[in-house]
């Protein structure tokens, strides 16, 4: 039988001895040209001659024109369709007895992923029906190129349908980098050097907001949840920044919703930074200063027990304030501030070459001729 492209092909018999010494030698002399066929879901390579068999009239099979194979091909994930190649040149770089070299060679499709800035790949999954076992099969494969090629870091973006991915992925040697309601990224380090990647985002945001009206009173809330419930304690409205959100609108979005005030965003009059606050997170807080249009509270009740306008000198005399010194601190810096002894940082939009989206530079405008 000749084995042509995943058919069984009936060999053509011949009397002929020169005829048969003829294949002979071609096929000697051409069998390290190879073809790849598909079978099943997997792609296993097929010993095939690349040149075209002419036989004499009364022996011929079939006559076509030479064709000429190539080899490779990348799995898109985005659809689940071959249409990438793997690289000779770079496979012809590695010593031939590289294990890389020759486990990228037993799967010649690779997982379709685009390149980062730092010499890294990102595969980006979607929702498309994707077997395990191909996979995995992929996945090592694309390894073993991506190693041939020089790459460092790998991230790999599954859906949370795609869940069932993470067990081989976590085998092969990638980690959880990060988590959203939507998708989880995985990463791998593939160099044998020490692991450079970025880590997952070490923040949380958070403000406070100094909200004060023409009558020196603050506007200030007790809260239904947090270290503060049933004590009694008045505090300034607090909240965390949302992804995608600035600061200056993080302040003046969390009045509105605790409170029903409508205010405008004024400055920034200090922040502080604190560590293993949320799940190991550090913390950021902006102590932010807003003034307000409207006056007639309306609770959010679902969080907040009460708000009311306090004279700033009965909130700044609560034992707490006085006796804790960060509480202290902040509200000596509002008392400064609302005796125009103090000045802090205005917000100031900027374009940058990095966003499409204008960015705030938070700044203290007193003496630049400039801003």
């Amino acid at each position: 039988m000749i084995v042509k492209v995943g058919k069984l092909i009936p060999k053509c018999s011949s009397s002929s001895s020169s005829l048969s010494s003829s294949l002979s030698g071609l096929i000697n002399n051409n069998i390290t040209n190879s073809r790849f066929s598909k079978s099943l879901s997997f792609y296993h390579p097929i010993i095939i001659p690349s040149f075209f068999i002419h036989l004499s009239s009364n022996t011929s099979l079939y006559k076509s024109p030479p064709r000429k194979f190539s080899r490779g091909g990348a799995y898109n994930l985005k659809s689940n369709r071959i249409i990438g190649s793997m690289s000779s040149t770079s496979a012809s770089a590695v010593s031939v007895s590289s294990p890389e070299k020759k486990q990228a060679e037993q799967v010649d499709r690779i997982l379709a992923g685009k390149e980062d800035d730092h010499g890294g790949v990102i595969v980006e999954m979607t929702l498309d029906p994707l077997d395990p076992s191909l996979f995995v099969s992929l996945l090592n494969a694309s390894i073993a190129q991506w190693k041939i090629q020089g790459k460092k870091g790998v991230w790999i973006k599954l859906p949370i349908e795609l869940a069932h991915l993470v067990e081989p992925a976590v085998k092969a040697g990638f980690y959880y980098h990060h988590a959203e309601p939507k998708y989880l990224m995985l990463v791998h380090w593939l160099p044998g050097t020490t692991n450079s990647l970025p880590s997952n985002a070490s923040h949380r945001v958070g403000i406070g907001a100094f909200v004060i009206n023409e009558k020196n009173e603050v506007l200030v809330v007790q809260e239904k949840s947090g270290k503060f419930r049933g004590t009694g304690i008045w505090k300034l409205p607090t909240g965390v920044v949302e992804e995608g959100e600035d600061i200056c609108d993080a302040a003046v979005r969390e009045v509105k919703e605790e409170t029903g005030i409508d205010a405008k965003f004024v400055e920034i009059l200090a922040f502080r930074q604190s560590h293993e606050s949320f799940f190991g997170k550090s913390d950021l807080f902006f102590v932010c200063m807003l003034q307000p249009f409207s006056f007639d509270i309306q609770l959010q009740e679902a969080e907040i027990e009460a708000a009311q306008w306090m004279p700033f000198e009965e909130y700044a005399a609560q034992p707490v304030v006085q006796k804790h010194e960060l509480l202290k601190y902040v509200s000596d810096v509002c008392s400064a501030k609302k005796d125009g002894q103090y000045a802090g940082f205005t917000p100031v939009s900027t374009k940058t070459t990095f966003s499409a989206k204008n960015v705030y530079l938070y700044l203290n405008k007193q003496g630049l001729s400039f801003a």
